[in-house]
């Protein structure tokens, strides 16, 4: 082979390799950003329309509250798409490794997550988009409700059948630690917070579905409540999804790398 021809390929797979890099970046500006009030799900509903309809799916297929399955976001990634716990530390500033696999809305486990997309044959859900995020919350507290017999409004008990996972649950493993007792009273009171946010904001938030769901998630209608005087309009914010799909139109791909992205 020429030293042209070598030159040729070694250009076209650093190219490649580039663009890959390049990629990576895109996609990681896709994530969407923290609401501005994380204490008012009417405020966050009316902010991203999208997380509404999407929690409101999640409460008719699995029969969990929207304000218990908002809480729980709350108080497991505070509405952060790519949270992870911190990293333990070594000498106080090497960085170590992080105490668990926990990551997304959710601060859903590796395999939690991975018994999840096969229960539900969702292969391509992801921890960061809040649509399959909640759909977990729903799909978990579900089965807590089946085999361990707690209500569907008892954000209480099903937060801590969600910490120790059910079967430590129905073991009593959370008795034996007060510090989670108390962090499931406090996401029981932000379920009922919430509960009685939306009951003031949903008859406008259903009202104006449509054309919600056609202008995206930037507040376009009424107010869902009367704004204070400080109060400001969102900018309107692009899909993590729509974003997404478009980095990876944008990039080159041989046929197996777009089975791959789409699977």
């Amino acid at each position: 082979m020429s030293v042209m021809g070598l030159w040729r390929i070694s250009f076209a797979h650093g190219g490649r390799m580039l663009l890959g890099v390049l990629g990576v970046f895109l996609l990681s500006a896709c994530s969407t950003p923290q609401p501005k009030n994380i204490d008012d799900v009417c405020e966050m509903f009316d902010e991203r329309y999208r997380w509404y309809t999407a929690a409101k799916e999640s409460e008719r297929q699995y029969g969990i509250p929207i304000g218990v399955t908002m809480a729980f976001i709350h108080q497991e990634s505070k509405f952060i798409a790519d949270n992870r716990p911190p990293r333990t530390k070594f000498f106080w500033f090497i960085p170590g490794k992080r105490p668990s696999s926990a990551y997304g809305y959710p601060q859903a486990l590796d395999g939690t997550w991975r018994e999840y997309q096969r229960s539900t044959e969702n292969w391509s859900a992801k921890r960061n988009r809040f649509s399959d995020a909640v759909d977990f919350i729903g799909w978990y507290n579900q089965r807590t409700v089946q085999r361990a017999g707690v209500a569907p409004h008892d954000a209480y008990r099903l937060y801590l059948a969600y910490h120790e996972g059910i079967g430590g649950f129905q073991r009593g493993t959370h008795n034996n630690k007060p510090w989670l007792l108390q962090v499931a009273a406090k996401v029981q009171r932000r379920a009922t917070q919430y509960q009685q946010q939306l009951a003031q904001c949903q008859r406008q938030l259903d009202r104006h579905w449509f054309w919600r769901s056609l202008w995206g998630d930037a507040s376009t209608t009424t107010p869902l409540r009367l704004p204070s005087a400080n109060a400001t309009h969102p900018e309107p914010t692009w899909d993590q999804a729509v974003c997404e799909q478009f980095v990876l139109d944008a990039m080159p791909q041989h046929d197996d790398q777009r089975q791959l992205a789409s699977a």
